[in-house]
């Protein structure tokens, strides 16, 4: 059957088989996702706690990035060619396994290896756990090619609003407990609490009730990694490709956020009030993401991102004019705020006008593209912000030039780093307002008709 295309948006029915599917995948995918993430914190803290290296942190940091981006149209490959309930299922065993290989090596070290940052001990279990969290992508996209097949068109708006709250609540729950974890345990509890949580999380997913789902066009297409097949299909739809360049360069322009902002933050409060401070922002995200599964995106979710996207640069303009935390709290707050939407738009436009079998190759190339953009900023902004910005409002001509009321330091220049990236953000989303691409994407989803889907019997 195909999910009927409402020309009003609607409300989530939570009576829906589907919707209490989801639901139950959606709960299961929260409690993964908060493991993942704080095995990959928990990581990050231990190897930089044991070693103090610096470089060693930069180097795991580096590495999921690029395992991310990688991986994604592959992972995309075999969610779009195989069961999704048994992708899902593969994604929590695989995390599994690797975990348990992990403690193995933990436990069977010889004393000290870990403080050693060229132990091969220390890196054969840093990468073993870093593939653990790599495999829980494929869950990750697999999640929305089942908000296509089980939730109707006019509400999978509110149902990837609901995604974007787990986002959230994955983001509170994992700066709150990985350090802890740390601390007490070193890696014992962080492994031992990974592996009995993926466990009960997998015989979940065995447990829960999910309709086969089939599409019902190209069926008989092989079953590879499709590279050239999806680039073709992402170029051949009406302004699919330039949406995910525009997300691919905001991603671009945020890497300078990535790289900068906890220094930005530090050079404002002590260490533990930022760590403290995040958890409380996260919440942003949660009350966000539940705002979009309570009002949906509108009739337009191509013109709600690019006007998210304005939001958004506005608030980069805003926070760094003055050397203030309550500024820069009320920025992210409202940043983190708006995230839901702009990503749940972006996942509701590619559900209505991907056909069904090429969703998961699209959704992995997305990742794989967007997630790229983002540490090649980090790498290249760190060296311009340390000898170029920073020295520019402290001792060269920008301090006397603004710095009367911009202020002078090194934070000042971080944090004209941001007003320049606001800047270039706010120019490019005004011009793809403008631009033929949204027009054309606009019409599109006005016009094509629901994705086909068949979910067969339980």
């Amino acid at each position: 059957m195909s999910a009927p295309q409402a020309s009003t948006k609607q409300r989530l029915d939570m009576r829906a088989p589907g919707t209490r599917t989801f639901l139950r995948l959606l709960s299961n995918t929260l409690l993964v996702s908060v493991t993942n993430f704080t095995v990959l914190f928990a990581i990050t803290f231990y190897v930089y706690l044991e070693t103090r290296s610096v470089f060693a942190t930069g180097v795991l940091s580096g590495l999921f990035l690029i395992l991310t981006a990688a991986t994604g149209i592959w992972f995309g490959s075999l969610v779009d060619h195989h069961n999704k309930k048994t992708m899902m299922l593969l994604s929590g065993v695989g995390s599994l396994a690797f975990y348990l290989v992990s403690y193995i090596i933990y436990v069977t070290a010889p004393d000290g290896s870990f403080k050693d940052p060229t132990s091969p001990y220390l890196w054969l279990m840093a990468i073993m756990l870093m593939f653990g969290v790599i495999t829980g992508n494929i869950r990750n996209i697999t999640l929305p090619t089942m908000v296509t097949a089980l939730i109707d068109e006019g509400q999978r708006d509110r149902a990837n609003g609901l995604t974007g709250t787990t986002s959230g609540v994955s983001m509170l729950v994992t700066s709150v407990i990985s350090g802890v974890l740390v601390a007490q345990g070193g890696m014992t509890y962080v492994l031992t609490g990974g592996i009995a949580v993926l466990t009960l999380a997998s015989i979940d997913v065995i447990l829960t009730r999910v309709p086969r789902i089939v599409a019902t066009e190209g069926s008989g297409e092989p079953k590879r990694v499709d590279i050239r097949g999806t680039v073709k299909i992402v170029r051949g739809m009406p302004g699919l490709m330039a949406l995910i360049l525009f997300a691919t360069f905001n991603n671009f322009l945020g890497g300078a956020f990535m790289a900068l902002l906890d220094a930005y933050g530090l050079a404002l409060v002590s260490v533990e009030v930022w760590g403290f401070l995040w958890g409380a922002l996260s919440s942003g995200m949660i009350l966000g993401g539940l705002l979009i599964a309570r009002t949906g995106l509108g009739r337009n979710p191509v013109r709600t991102l690019l006007l998210v996207n304005l939001v958004l640069w506005t608030i980069t303009l805003g926070f760094p004019l003055q050397p203030s935390i309550a500024l820069l709290t009320v920025g992210l707050f409202v940043y983190l705020l708006l995230i839901p939407a702009a990503e749940a738009s972006e996942q509701t436009i590619l559900q209505k006008v991907v056909p069904y079998e090429r969703q998961g190759r699209v959704f992995g190339f997305a990742q794989s593209v967007e997630q790229a953009a983002s540490p090649l900023t980090a790498f290249l902004i760190s060296p311009i912000a340390e000898f170029v910005f920073i020295p520019y409002m402290t001792t060269g001509s920008g301090a006397e030039l603004i710095g009367s009321w911009f202020g002078t330091g090194p934070d000042r220049g971080i944090a004209l780093v941001f007003i320049m990236v606001g800047i270039i953000g706010l120019i490019v989303t005004i011009f793809a307002l403008r631009s033929r691409p949204y027009r054309t994407l606009s019409h599109q989803y006005a016009l094509k008709p629901a994705v086909e889907v068949a979910p067969q019997a339980l």
